[in-house]
């Protein structure tokens, strides 16, 4: 996995969404995490997790570009909808 790209969003609840996120995924793949920190490993690439306090960050890390572009959709769309009353947005640039 030669490709990455990541974002911070800022939220106050950053702990909160990383365990969600990895919960939700945990089901049906490869999840590790703590409070902290969290691994999720897609068919099309892998994604880090780190609560900290400005955020979470979130990188993305796949093989090519398609693939990359999948997994920063997946992730954004999943903790949007998540964080819907905080109204967050993914903004990968």
């Amino acid at each position: 996995m030669n490709l990455s790209s990541a974002v911070l969003v800022e939220t106050g609840n950053a702990s909160g969404y990383l365990q969600r996120l990895c919960k939700h995924f945990g089901h049906k793949l490869e999840v590790e995490f703590t409070p902290e920190t969290g691994s999720i490993a897609f068919e099309f690439g892998r994604a880090a997790l780190e609560a900290g306090p400005d955020g979470l960050t979130m990188t993305a890390l796949a093989g090519n570009e398609e693939d990359l572009a999948r997994l920063r959709g997946v992730l954004a769309s999943h903790l949007e909808r998540f964080a819907f009353r905080e109204g967050l947005k993914v903004d990968w640039r």
